[in-house]
């Protein structure tokens, strides 16, 4: 089984989180979308900014990297992550600042089993996009399958941070709670 010291990763991937977003330059559009995603009064209005929200992140610039984008996305749904690793390296050796194909192969990577690289990946696209919170997600899930609660815990709080309704990090906060912070006495 892969070990590595994610402590460094995961404190790296935190700070950029909690350190650059203000400094994040997503334009003006992605800036509105969050701060509706921050007042969305219930999950319902939620999940339709958070599909705004991913129509955006999904926008490379170019229909070429598009294509290869749905083509990785088409291979994860496929379960044939090979291929999606491929589609997702190709989109980012053509697009290495463009974060969606760092998340995306980090998917891929995951689903092989690939827990370091995957890692390494999302670490990557929360550089280029720190409010990028199913990159955030998707480290706090490796880091609770590698037995990190507390770095788990963390990354979960920074997901409900950006996305106060993100009803998978809330219940993985509230099941990391306990191990986490302890039963008050």
């Amino acid at each position: 089984m892969f070990r590595t010291d994610l402590k460094p990763i995961v404190a790296a991937a935190i700070g950029l989180v909690m350190y650059s977003m203000p400094l994040a330059a997503d334009g003006d559009r992605m800036d509105e979308l969050f701060d509706r995603l921050q007042r969305a009064d219930d999950s319902r209005d939620a999940a339709q900014i958070e599909q705004e929200i991913q129509m955006e992140w999904r926008k490379s610039g170019s229909p070429a990297m598009d294509l290869l984008q749905k083509r990785g996305r088409d291979a994860l749904e496929r379960r044939d992550f090979d291929a999606a690793i491929e589609h997702f390296g190709a989109l980012i050796d053509h697009a290495p600042d463009y974060a969606e194909g760092w998340h995306g192969r980090a998917r891929a990577f995951f689903a092989k089993g690939h827990h370091g690289l995957a890692v390494a990946d999302l670490e990557r696209a929360l550089a280029l996009d720190p409010r990028q919170y199913e990159a955030l997600f998707g480290l706090g899930v490796i880091l609770e399958q590698l037995d990190r609660p507390g770095p788990a815990y963390d990354a979960f709080g920074l997901v409900l941070q950006l996305h106060p309704h993100h009803e998978r990090a809330a219940a993985a906060i509230k099941r990391l709670d306990r191990g986490v912070n302890g039963v008050e006495l």
